[in-house]
């Protein structure tokens, strides 16, 4: 019987499953779409979608439990200032995953997850704006 086992534990430690999906949940929140496999996006959806709507609640104790799950300040500041209010009249299902074939290495199922009604801009828009700043450095 299954009682009680309600997640996937893709072949990690608690602790290694924790960072991992912290340190993803806060490249799909700056990036607003990120490519994994199958078993990680189908993970991640249901911890994204949870944030969201931590996000969406606003006050102070919501921010905390957004820290320590996040553990980044941009991304803690991006849900609750940009993705809490574009949210604000969906009830639930803030994610999607689509799937995208296979990996070429090992065959492993690939899909992109990625924010219903997302800023197509925002994905890779640090990246781009640190290349800028580097190349006006190295100008001067």
């Amino acid at each position: 019987m299954r009682h009680g086992n309600s997640h996937r534990k893709l072949n990690r430690t608690h602790e290694h499953r924790k960072a991992m999906f912290s340190n993803m949940i806060c490249s799909l929140i700056e990036h607003e779409q990120i490519k994994t496999t199958l078993p990680k996006a189908k993970e991640l959806k249901r911890i994204a979608d949870k944030c969201v709507s931590i996000g969406k609640k606003g006050d102070l104790h919501s921010r905390r439990i957004a820290y320590s799950r996040l553990k980044q300040d941009d991304a803690v500041k991006k849900l609750f200032e940009t993705l809490a209010p574009r949210y604000k009249d969906r009830n639930g299902g803030y994610t999607r995953v689509i799937k995208a074939g296979f990996r070429y290495g090992d065959m492993a199922p690939m899909a992109v997850i990625e924010f219903v009604e997302r800023d197509v801009s925002a994905k890779g828009a640090q990246d781009k704006a640190r290349i800028e700043a580097e190349d006006e450095e190295s100008v001067e």
